[in-house]
């Protein structure tokens, strides 16, 4: 599993170099552009079509435009804004949020050009159940141009990238960040939360997307409500400090300051990385993902979804992913001091890995160290209330070798609480486990290319625990109210993680239609996989950098694959664009009185 980590990061190297984000970013701004700033399109007339006033049962589509928002919204609002930010700021510092804002307004031109595209070439030959995405852009598209056979190889490739995608951001992140925050709080085995998710998600998708499209418009608007609720407090009560925090945010995105705490420090250009990558694994902008829920929509005119598109990452970043940023800034947990001190105040040494016959490990130039369990006791009883049982992650920050990417010598060693020793003390393991132990296995050890063992930074005097993603954020809740991130954030995390699921596993399924058409064995073979998988990731991912490579990954191959589709098949959907905002102007628009807000929520005005 080591190797395949390390095979995944490197991946990711090449993926997230930063002149793939700045094409990210140009193609944003060309949109933006193109469309005459269509952020502001959202922002009106996208409101008013999902409100019902342009609602048609008669049209081709399965659901109405606010259910198809709350399915897209449902895939995006999910951990990505608990958890995906809480490691933006944990890893890239304060201003990876001030990346995260200029992506998700490049985002809201993004997502309503590639929805539009999408709705233009969508296959609607059952009227009650059409099928989008940019694979049938391609494959139609390309086909009006004579290139069929190309049209088909890249449709097929978009949906291995989706596939991969569906498996790892819209599955696996969700289901460890559920399962991590479960056992955390309450002790509940990370195998039973996988079971419960297994079970729960199973239930709804094989009802298809009407019923995907029901749940979402029920849940999305609740769940939502409730943690802006709960992240409006943290932020009224700390109010006197909001200036300073914005302050603090735009002075780091571009000079970032020394690093202390659990923070281990980054450049400019990683806060920039950083915050990119969460956004975009966030609010899906550019990917491809989110044109596949709204292909299902109710409409004659693709404009129209695509305006509405636009909201998505309105909601999703400059909203939601938003309050959870000034959550944890505002509450101090992003760059904590250590919550566990040595018992006897010695720093531990850090000692080489041997072999059988006590040779250091050298493999290729690398050499291997670990940590030898440490006992230690609570320094902040409140901080470590929840946390001193057995198998719960914590790490070390020490000084070494460059840090590759973020630019500072400090790294996070992890390691687990073991079990408390005679004395009653508890014990800090090293976090391999007894049989790799024995056998001398490198893994989770950290590593030079020299023979120097590395140092331990001098301010840093113990152990901090090891919050991953959703639990950092649920721990920034409970510091400005004990009690909060207890309840608030593993409830919405359980119900983010939950539609975000259900969600992709549409997606993922109408990728396996393409590419295998609607046999039924195929179909139930893919659901299948899915659900089993929620419970394997949730006994297989154990360190936070390993959660942020998997959701990396899935989300950089789809912006390889859906980048360039947007921009040969951009000219059609801009046409379109300008097409129906000269007929909206003009008022040759027809629309009527805005139908009950019930009867959009459940769909009943277009039955």
């Amino acid at each position: 599993m080591d190797r395949f980590w390390s095979m995944l990061d490197v991946a990711n190297g090449v993926i997230w170099h930063q002149y793939v984000l700045y094409v990210v970013l140009g193609v944003g701004v060309l949109f933006t552009l193109w469309s005459l700033f269509g952020q502001y399109r959202a922002l009106t007339h996208g409101v008013q079509v999902i409100r019902g006033k342009y609602d048609d049962k008669h049209d081709p589509g399965a659901i109405n435009h606010f259910q198809a928002l709350s399915t897209a919204l449902s895939a995006t609002v999910g951990l990505g804004n608990i958890a995906g930010v809480a490691i933006a700021i944990s890893l890239g510092g304060p201003g990876a949020v001030f990346w995260m804002w200029v992506t998700g307004f490049l985002g809201m031109a993004l997502k309503m050009t590639e929805v539009t595209q999408s709705m233009i070439y969508r296959d609607i030959s059952d009227p009650d159940n059409p099928h989008g995405g940019p694979m049938f852009v391609v494959k139609k598209g390309f086909e009006k141009l004579g290139l069929g056979w190309l049209g088909a190889i890249v449709g097929a490739i978009f949906v291995v990238t989706l596939l991969i995608s569906t498996l790892t951001g819209g599955n696996m992140f969700q289901a460890h960040n559920v399962a991590d925050i479960g056992f955390t709080y309450f002790s509940i085995p990370k195998w039973v939360t996988g079971l419960v998710l297994t079970i729960g998600v199973g239930a709804v998708i094989l009802g298809g997307i009407k019923r995907i499209g029901d749940v979402a418009a029920k849940i999305v608007p609740f769940m939502c409500g409730l943690y802006i609720l709960a992240g409006l407090y943290v932020i009224v009560v700390s109010f006197d400090q909001i200036p300073s925090l914005f302050a603090l945010i735009f002075r780091e995105a571009f000079a970032p300051s020394e690093a202390v705490g659990a923070f281990v420090g980054g450049t400019a250009g990683y806060g920039f990385l950083k915050g990119m990558q969460r956004a975009l694994f966030s609010n899906e902008a550019g990917q491809g993902s989110a044109p596949i829920a709204h292909s299902a929509a109710k409409t004659n005119e693709p404009v129209r979804e695509g305006v509405v598109a636009g909201l998505e990452p309105f909601i999703d970043t400059l909203m939601v992913c938003t309050i959870t940023a000034l959550v944890i800034l505002l509450s101090g947990a992003w760059n904590r001091a250590p919550a566990l001190i040595y018992a006897d105040g010695q720093t531990p040494a850090i000692t080489a890995v041997t072999d059988s016959s006590g040779q250091p490990v050298v493999h290729n130039g690398t050499y291997y160290w670990s940590i030898p369990d440490t006992r230690v006791t609570v320094r902040d009883i409140n901080e470590a209330a929840m946390q001193m049982k057995p198998g719960t992650d914590v790490f070390y920050v020490l000084e070494a070798e460059d840090h590759s990417e973020a630019g500072t010598r400090r790294h996070r060693v992890p390691a687990v609480i073991g079990a408390a020793d005679q004395a009653g003390a508890t014990v800090v393991a090293d976090a391999r486990s007894a049989a790799q132990k024995a056998a001398n296995f490198p893994q989770y050890a950290f590593t030079t290319t020299t023979a120097t063992p590395p140092a331990f930074l001098a301010e840093i005097d113990g152990v901090f625990f090891g919050f991953n993603g959703a639990t950092l954020t649920a721990k920034a809740f409970d510091r400005v109210l004990p009690g909060l991130g207890l309840w608030i954030v593993p409830a919405t995390a359980f119900l983010f993680a939950y539609s975000t699921m259900i969600s992709w596993s549409y997606y993922g399924e109408q990728g396996v239609v393409y590419l295998l058409g609607r046999r039924r064995f195929a179909i139930l073979t893919y659901r299948v996989i899915y659900c089993l998988l929620i419970m394997i990731t949730t006994q297989i991912i154990n360190t936070e950098k390993q959660l942020d490579i998997l959701s990396t990954f899935g989300t950089g191959v789809m912006l390889w694959a859906n980048i360039p589709i947007m921009l040969i098949f951009g000219p059609v959907a801009m046409k379109a664009y300008h097409d129906y905002m000269k007929c909206l102007k003009s008022g040759e628009m027809p629309s009527h009185a805005a139908p009950p807000i019930k009867s959009v929520v459940e769909g009943s005005d277009v039955e």
